[in-house]
């Protein structure tokens, strides 16, 4: 018998001053067997980070992750069907990237583990052909701290400003500041 996805909700406050986005978001999350709360609140900061200010060109949605092969953490298509956004997070090999930029218009990439310096220095150069790539990496322990809000049931508030994130549950708070390791070209 197979080990069934544990399930998270979340209601999510956002104040994205650096993008100009703010709102609310109510959010169920499947956490697979093999995942951990780290990459679970990494998913949901990607969202947070990536969701668009309106849903004119598409809402920004969970996909299957890591129980599809083909499909990433969180999409956007377009009215049309159109695939604008795939977003990612982990450690993906050059391949899974460079099939991701030939399907989306954009792709961004969060990276969060202690051996991204080691991934990075590998595949770097074999990115540098992926102009709609973006890749951000939060230090591990930051989302560590991160992952000790997880909850089965969490309110959240998100603060970003200046490049900077505050992520508050009414208890704590924590402060993260992703670093861009490349860039996308416009």
């Amino acid at each position: 018998m197979a080990i069934k996805a544990t399930i998270y909700k979340a209601n999510l406050q956002v104040a994205d001053m650096d993008r100009g986005v703010y709102g609310d978001h109510a959010l169920t999350l499947a956490l697979h067997p093999s995942e951990t709360e780290e990459r679970l609140m990494m998913r949901l900061l990607a969202f947070v980070l990536q969701a668009p200010a309106n849903d004119d060109e598409g809402a920004l949605m969970a996909a299957r992750g890591l129980a599809e092969s083909d499909e990433p953490d969180l999409w956007q298509h377009d009215l049309t069907g159109q695939l604008m956004h795939w977003v990612e997070v982990g450690l993906p090999d050059e391949r899974r990237l460079s099939k991701a930029c030939g399907r989306a218009r954009r792709v961004t990439l969060y990276t969060y583990a202690n051996s991204t310096p080691v991934w990075w220095a590998a595949i770097q150069g074999k990115l540098t052909r992926l102009n709609n790539l973006a890749v951000w990496q939060l230090p591990a322990e930051q989302s560590q701290a991160l992952a000790g809000l997880a909850q089965r049931s969490m309110q959240l508030q998100f603060t970003v400003q200046d490049g900077q994130l505050w992520v508050g549950d009414g208890r704590q708070s924590v402060e993260l500041q992703p670093q861009c390791l490349k860039a996308a070209k416009a």
